[in-house]
C-alpha cells in the first residue's frame, strides 16, 4: 500500500519557468508510471478472482449449484474486463 499523499510547501522560488516547467512534466510524467503500475494491479486482482471463480464453477458437487453458475458467469465477465483493460492501456 501506497503511503498518504501530504501537502509540502516548496518557500523556494523556481530559479526560472523552465525549471518549473521541467518539474511539471517530471511529475506528471511520475504519476503516470503510477496509474500504469496501479492498473496492473487491478489486472492482477482480477485475474486471481477469474482464477478462484473457475475453480469454484469447475469444483462440482462440492458447491451448490446457484454458486457454481454465478462463479462460472464472473470467470467469464473477469475475462473480458481485463482484455478491456489491457486494450485501454495499450492505447495510453
Amino acid at each position: 500500500m501506497t503511503p498518504p499523499l501530504s501537502v509540502v510547501a516548496n518557500n523556494a522560488a523556481p530559479s526560472s519557468t523552465n525549471d518549473l516547467s521541467e518539474r511539471i512534466r517530471r511529475l506528471q510524467a511520475e504519476a503516470k508510471s503510477l496509474a500504469r503500475e496501479h492498473v496492473h494491479a487491478l489486472e492482477q486482482a482480477i485475474l486471481q478472482v477469474e482464477r478462484l471463480s473457475a475453480e469454484i464453477a469447475d469444483g462440482g458437487d462440492a458447491y451448490p449449484a446457484g454458486v457454481r453458475e454465478l462463479a462460472r458467469r464472473l470467470a467469464e465477465d473477469c475475462e473480458m474486463k481485463v482484455q478491456t483493460l489491457e486494450a485501454i492501456s495499450s492505447r495510453a
